[in-house]
């Protein structure tokens, strides 16, 4: 069921968004070799307690991280480890914030170091793409719209987008209606109502769209072994146009 929200409930996930995207800031600055993924897990459980807020994912299905902290080849769900960045990694910290029971969720890719060209192109077109993505939110258009959006973008620069996992609706409860599919058809499925919350989080992979799941049941991974990159905001649909709430 597709929930639409309140300008009072669209007011409270913002102020979610914007302790989220606080954190993200922080870390960005904390980014460098060296440092491990379970300090940044750490850190941001802290900041979030600092703030009055909780990491939401933290208990979900016995999720047992504040973050998810995906590497190089990991397109999303990595969880926070004890083995140190390397100069040119690329790290995704993925992260959902519950501030008295107003949600929001964002994921970022950070370089490490110096990261090859290739790798920092695959950067520059997944943030790209999510914004082709958010452009096409606007009240009347469909769910179709967006993925399109992102799709014929990211598809003729040579990469692919990842079919595995998606976007979704958000608020009061983690993961709601309706899927966000990061590639498909313009004019197809849902169509976009006012006070609809989404997330948008494209997963862009330098090989092939596939995946692979590790052994602990959470981790996707591509099968090729090649890097992929996630952007992620949550967005309110409003008459004046997509209001990110997360936005940095």
């Amino acid at each position: 069921m597709v929930t639409v929200k309140s300008e009072r409930e669209i007011k409270l996930m913002h102020e979610a968004g914007k302790i989220l995207a606080s954190c993200h800031k922080e870390i960005a600055k904390m980014i460098k070799p060296g440092i491990t993924t379970s300090e940044i897990d750490q850190f941001v459980e802290k900041f979030l307690a600092d703030n009055g807020a909780t990491p939401e994912q933290k208990g979900y299905q016995g999720y047992k991280y504040a973050t998810c902290a995906s590497i190089n080849d990991e397109i999303c769900h990595g969880f926070p480890r004890n083995t140190p960045l390397q100069n040119g990694d690329i790290v995704t910290i993925d992260m959902v914030v519950n501030l008295n029971g107003a949600l929001a969720d964002s994921a970022w890719t950070y370089a490490v170091g110096e990261i090859s060209e290739k790798a920092q192109d695959l950067l520059e077109v997944t943030e790209k793409s999510l914004y082709k993505g958010i452009e096409a939110a606007i009240i009347g258009n469909r769910v179709g719209d967006i993925g399109h959006a992102i799709q014929s973008y990211v598809e003729p620069l040579g990469y692919s987008v990842v079919r595995d996992f998606t976007g979704h609706g958000i608020g009061p409860t983690l993961h709601e209606a309706p899927q966000i599919l990061h590639y498909g058809l313009p004019g197809k499925g849902l169509r976009l109502k006012e006070g609809m919350v989404i997330t948008i989080e494209p997963m862009i992979n330098v090989g092939t769209w596939e995946s692979k799941m590790d052994s602990n049941g959470w981790t996707a991974r591509t099968v090729d072994g090649k890097l992929s990159a996630q952007y992620e905001h949550t967005i309110a649909i409003t008459k004046d146009g997509p209001f990110i709430l997360t936005q940095q």
